[in-house]
């Protein structure tokens, strides 16, 4: 015998009409591409960011070394 709400969770089969159905597969892609603009975001800050740290570090070193030139 089967349990009516275990029925109900483990169910996959779509009842909603074609119309609905097509609806939530344009509303799933659009989501995967905000993700996907979201990651390539994420990528293009974390790169500028180390691009600034480096061009930092090299002008404390610059610095270092004109400050150690004049002792």
């Amino acid at each position: 015998m089967t349990d009516p709400m275990t029925d109900l969770m483990t169910d996959v089969r779509p009842n909603g009409s074609k119309t609905m159905l097509i609806y939530e597969n344009l509303a799933r892609e659009r989501m995967r591409e905000a993700e996907q603009a979201a990651e390539h975001a994420r990528l293009v800050r974390r790169l500028s960011s180390a691009r600034r740290w480096e061009r930092l570090s090299a002008w404390a070193a610059r610095r270092a070394k004109r400050a150690n030139d004049l002792l």
